[in-house]
């Protein structure tokens, strides 16, 4: 089944009038597919189509959804674009958020992925180069969890589906050199997270997700593995 997921996608992304490729989703475990078109060349996309997006990565077990976070989803449609790839294949996105729970599944700012045609380590390595970032390698299971922070976090987790994870923190001073290497840049650390809102309109207008002290603790990543 792993090896099914990396696959190559046998057509290229469809694109714009520009010629520019659209953002194209295929969400394993429901079977949907989407693609939205971007208005930059590294991404940028509008509140609608961050709506119909929100659908198709819903939490399938409650029927909840949450739009990803603008930026999240930027960072995603580099990782296409950088790879060539004719589609993201996703293991999760929006994942309810529990009382105790701190994943950032539950705050739309993290998606589990799969590049087709494109091993896992060169995935995570490509998003741990943008800065800002937390990156979990998960090379049992087969995919990359891809998330926004203030700042940078690695792991690798040998769990397999269903089972408690195993997270071991990694690689600490390539966090903070790719952190470094962002702002010199010019890249902006991504803000603290806010309580989210299911308001569409209000999360990508600013009015849900303004500046908010956090702790460390709040950026760990305690969920379990699902089966897609």
């Amino acid at each position: 089944m792993v090896q099914a997921w990396h696959q190559p996608v046998a057509t290229p992304p469809p694109t714009d009038g520009r010629g520019r490729p659209q953002l194209v989703l295929e969400i394993l475990n429901t079977g949907e597919k989407i693609a939205v078109p971007a208005h930059r060349e590294d991404g940028g996309f509008r509140a609608y189509d961050a709506d119909r997006l929100a659908h198709r990565l819903r939490d399938t077990r409650t029927n909840n959804e949450l739009p990803l976070d603008p930026e999240l989803l930027d960072l995603v449609y580099q990782v296409q674009t950088h790879f060539k790839a004719g589609a993201i294949r996703v293991i999760s996105g929006y994942r309810t958020r529990t009382p105790t729970g701190q994943s950032n599944h539950g705050r739309g700012r993290a998606i589990d992925i799969i590049v087709p045609g494109t091993k896992d380590e060169d995935v995570a390595q490509f998003v741990r180069s943008r800065g800002f970032v937390g990156v979990g390698l998960y090379p049992t299971s087969g995919f990359v969890h891809v998330d926004i922070r203030p700042q940078s976090y690695y792991w690798v987790d040998r769990s397999g589906p269903g089972q408690r994870n195993r997270e071991q923190a990694t690689l600490a001073s390539e966090a903070a050199a790719n952190d470094a290497r962002a702002t010199a840049a010019g890249r902006k650390a991504h803000r603290r997270w806010a309580e989210p809102s299911n308001d569409v309109a209000a999360v990508w207008g600013g009015g849900a997700v303004t500046p908010a002290a956090s702790t460390d603790a709040e950026d760990q990543e305690d969920d379990l593995d699902e089966d897609p």
